[in-house]
């Protein structure tokens, strides 16, 4: 005998449900063309930032590819890639470096150029959003790119806001309006409440720049403190009006405020690896990109042995990250783009074939190599996995 439970389907209070995890699991963002997340994020101090930086990146990182992985048996001894996927590795490499060897770039009004008198700071605002404007005219300007202001928590929300609008302002008159893969990075997040200031900010911004800013106005904001992780949660990208774009994870900021020893400083540090998954764990699903920290290392000399040296923590600390599942990292040296790609690049073609082949089994119904019998799950991740590599390999052959 069945219980009549009312109409097929008829759940109260499901739809309303149902429509709030939509809008707060919506799902991941782009994984190729021009609005993929890239794979870095370069920084440079406002005051040495100019229309000839990222060329000059470019060239010092070519050169010392060029001087010390002259073939591909130099980069598998350096990398530990295999004979075969080296000479692949070598030639993306030096490839991407001479046609896009930085993805996303950074002024830095924050750490990296510390407190300057206001008219210092409003002079390297217009200066840098004219160097911005020049790059965009010459078809030069990252896929993404923005600033980092100072942080709320320095107690001085002003002058964050001054350097913010005037940055903007002068890309938008400059340029005749901002162009795209614009963000604005937030550092130093001790209070939720700075966020949803914050996201104000970037409203009224918005709001005055009118046609000259034709997409929404979004912010990453950094996780550097043991009490921002207090409140990450899933539904606070809907809390900021959807401007919350990325979370990037700042490894010495970090280590400091927890106490770690300087010596301990490091992104491969368990206490880092917590931070990580806290983050992960709160922004699954939400479409809130994530992107870890960095080496503040430079090579010791220009001798190979030291260059390589460099590399290897380096390649050692971006397979890291990609193995904790940030596809993202800073680099704050030009040698840095060298082990950032080849690292890339090596750890998608190290396990694409396989991924592949488990994939194909599984949609044929027959079990993978070895008599792996996937979970759909694994499945979905195998699928996203090669997505991302299709998205990153491919275009540095163009």
């Amino acid at each position: 005998m069945r219980v009549s439970l009312g109409e097929p389907g008829d759940v109260p209070g499901f739809g309303e449900a149902y429509r709030r995890q939509l809008a707060l699991f919506p799902g991941e963002g782009p994984s190729d063309g021009p609005a993929r997340q890239p794979v870095h994020t370069v920084y440079v101090p406002a005051d040495r930032f100019s229309a000839a930086t990222l060329g000059a990146w470019r060239d010092e990182a070519l050169a010392l590819a060029r001087a010390h992985l002259p073939g591909p048996g130099e980069l598998a001894e350096v990398f530990g890639v295999g004979e075969g996927p080296a000479a692949t590795v070598h030639g993306l490499l030096l490839r991407k470096l001479a046609a896009e060897p930085v993805e996303d770039v950074r002024v830095d009004f924050e750490d990296g150029y510390g407190v300057r008198p206001g008219d210092e700071e409003d002079a390297d605002a217009w200066r840098a959003a004219a160097a911005v404007a020049e790059l965009h005219r010459a078809g030069a300007l990252p896929r993404r790119w923005g600033l980092r202001v100072k942080s709320f928590a320095d107690g001085d929300p002003a002058r964050s806001v001054r350097t913010l609008d005037a940055f903007v302002t002068g890309v938008c008159d400059l340029a005749g309006g901002l162009p795209p893969g614009f963000t604005v990075t937030f550092p130093k997040v001790l209070m939720e409440e700075y966020l949803g200031q914050f996201a104000g900010v970037l409203e009224r911004l918005e709001r005055a720049l009118g046609a000259a800013s034709p997409g929404r106005l979004r912010f990453e904001m950094q996780v550097e403190a043991p009490q921002t992780l207090a409140f990450l949660r899933a539904g606070l990208p809907l809390t900021l009006d959807g401007r919350l774009a990325a979370a990037h994870f700042g490894v010495f900021d970090y280590t400091a405020a927890i106490g770690l020893p300087p010596h301990e400083q490091r992104l491969d540090h368990p206490a880092c690896d917590h931070a990580r998954h806290v983050m992960r764990t709160a922004f699954a699903g939400t479409g809130v990109e994530l992107s870890d920290g960095s080496l503040a290392a430079s090579p010791a000399s220009d001798a190979t042995a030291d260059v390589h040296a460099l590399w290897r923590r380096h390649a050692g600390l971006v397979g890291h990250s990609l193995a904790h599942g940030f596809g993202q990292g800073w680099d704050m040296h030009p040698s840095h783009l060298v082990s950032r790609f080849a690292a890339v690049y090596a750890f998608h073609l190290e396990r694409y074939a396989t991924y592949r082949e488990r994939v194909d089994a599984w949609r044929e119904r027959r079990a993978g190599g070895g008599g792996v019998m996937d979970e759909p799950a694994t499945v979905r991740t195998l699928a996203a996995a090669l997505r991302r590599a299709d998205a990153v390999l491919p275009e540095a052959q163009q």
